[in-house]
C-alpha cells in the first residue's frame, strides 16, 4: 500500500503528524497509537479525544476515549471483499479505547446532523493528524445545519433517563454538556465542548464537576436538577427555532468531493 499518495490538487494526504498530548493527570505519547497499528492497519486521518476529557469533567479513573478516521485502499472498496468500516481496539489495562470509522462512513454521519462526529473531527485535543483531517475540518462550517439540535435534544434525553436510573454525576454533567453545547453551537455555528467554559451552565455546575473528578461513577448530591434541564431543553429548542443555520447544508457536494478525490488517490 501507498502510504503516501497526492490527491489531485497536491495535498499529502496520508502524511501522519503524531502528537504528544498531556492532558495533567493523562499523558498520550505516540506510542500509545503506535501499538495499536495491528488492529487498525490503515491509515488514518486523524485521531483526537473525546469524552470525559474534552468534556472538562474527567476524573482520575477515566478512560481515555480516541475517535477518528482510517482510510480503507480503493481495492477494499470497490472490490468484493470489503475492509472495516469501523475498527474498535482497547488497551490491555482498559484505559484506553480506539474507535475509528473508514473515511465513508464518517463523512455519511458528518453530513446527517451527527453531532458526535462533529465534536470528533474538532476536538482541539489532537493527536495524530493529517492533510486530510485539516481539509474535513475546513468543511465542517458548511456541513451545520438547525437540525443539529435534533442530535443534542436526543442525547440529553438519552442521559437524563440514564442519570434518573443512576442517580450518578456523570450522565447528569453530559446532560448539561450537550444541552450547552447545542445552545452555543445554534448560536454562534461553533462547537464548545467543555463545559467548564459553556455559558448558561446553572451556578452549581463547578461544584458538580469538582465532585466529578474525583471518582468516574460518583454520585449526584440529593437536589432537585429536574427545572434546570427542562429550562435547558427549552432554551435549545428556542435557539433551533431561530437560528440562522440552513435547513440542509451546503457543503455536501464538497464533501462528496473529497471522499472521491481521497479515494483515487489511494492504492
Amino acid at each position: 500500500m501507498n502510504s503516501d499518495p497526492l490527491d489531485p490538487h497536491g495535498r499529502d494526504l496520508h502524511r501522519r503528524d503524531l502528537h504528544r498530548l498531556d492532558l495533567g493527570a493523562v499523558v498520550i505519547e505516540p506510542e500509545v497509537l503506535r501499538t495499536a497499528e495491528e488492529a487498525c492497519p490503515y491509515p488514518r486521518a486523524f485521531v483526537t479525544v473525546s469524552g470525559a476529557h474534552l468534556y472538562g469533567f474527567a476524573s482520575a479513573d477515566s478512560d481515555l476515549d480516541l475517535r477518528g478516521v482510517h482510510l480503507l485502499p480503493l481495492a477494499e472498496v470497490v472490490g468484493l471483499t470489503t475492509g472495516e468500516e469501523t475498527i474498535t481496539w482497547m488497551s490491555e489495562d482498559a484505559e484506553v479505547d480506539l474507535v475509528t470509522h473508514d473515511l465513508l462512513k464518517f463523512a455519511r454521519l458528518l453530513g446527517s446532523r451527527n453531532g458526535y462526529v462533529l465534536e470528533q473531527l474538532l476536538s482541539p485535543l489532537v493527536v495524530e493528524t493529517t492533510e486530510l483531517h485539516a481539509a474535513l475540518t475546513g468543511l465542517a462550517p458548511s456541513l451545520l445545519t438547525r437540525h443539529h439540535a435534533h442530535h443534542y435534544l436526543g442525547f440529553a434525553r438519552n442521559q437524563w433517563r440514564l442519570y434518573e436510573k443512576t442517580g450518578e454525576l456523570k450522565p447528569l454533567l453530559y446532560t448539561f454538556r450537550v444541552l450547552l453545547t447545542g445552545v452555543h453551537l445554534l448560536r454562534t455555528g461553533e462547537v464548545v465542548c467543555d463545559l467548564n467554559v459553556l455559558a448558561e451552565a446553572p451556578a452549581y455546575v463547578p461544584e458538580l464537576i469538582a465532585l466529578k473528578r474525583e471518582a468516574e461513577h460518583a454520585p449526584a448530591p440529593p437536589v432537585e436538577f429536574e427545572a434546570d434541564m427542562l429550562a435547558l431543553t427549552a432554551l435549545l429548542e428556542r435557539e433551533r427555532d431561530r437560528s440562522h443555520l440552513p435547513e440542509t447544508p451546503p457543503g455536501l457536494d464538497d464533501l462528496h468531493a473529497l471522499v472521491v478525490e481521497t479515494r483515487l488517490a489511494g492504492k
